[in-house]
């Protein structure tokens, strides 16, 4: 079952621009053109060394660490696949940005995401040298997730 959720974005800072808004969500666009191109390397480009990925049955610690897991997968059951990510909301706090978002894996040959495989995630991003680093990585499954 698909659940709807309305589109919106949310500065809940007055130091907020919307330049940082289109930043943060360049740094999320570079990391999908990197899961289209199966390449591990520019995945992680934009991810802090200490950086870490919670998924249902996996948790990643460090840069180096996200690299390899995704560089195996793009390697073997998500060759050829395609992240999606819809932003919810964007909320940022100076140099940090929370982003929940609405997406999953676009396997070879599929046209949308099957209800079963859609996630909601939370993304920290960090502001640091005036790039966006994604900090911290979370989702779960979107069919399970109590949204109101």
């Amino acid at each position: 079952m698909t659940r709807s959720i309305d589109q919106q974005s949310i500065s809940s800072n007055s130091t907020s621009t919307d330049a940082d808004e289109a930043a943060v969500r360049a740094a999320l666009d570079d990391h999908y053109a990197a899961w289209a191109a199966g390449d591990a390397d520019a995945f992680v480009a934009n991810y802090a060394e200490n950086a870490t990925v919670c998924l249902p049955g996996v948790f990643s610690v460090g840069k180096a660490a996200i690299r390899d897991f995704m560089a195996a997968g793009f390697a073997g059951p998500l060759r050829g696949s395609t992240g999606v990510d819809n932003p919810i909301s964007i909320r940022l706090f100076g140099d940090t940005a929370i982003v929940v978002s609405r997406g999953g894996v676009l396997m070879p040959g599929e046209a949308a995401v099957p209800a079963a495989r859609e996630v909601l995630a939370t993304w920290v991003l960090v502001r640091s040298d005036e790039e966006w680093l994604v900090a911290s990585y979370h989702n779960c499954p979107a069919e399970t997730a109590n949204e109101r």
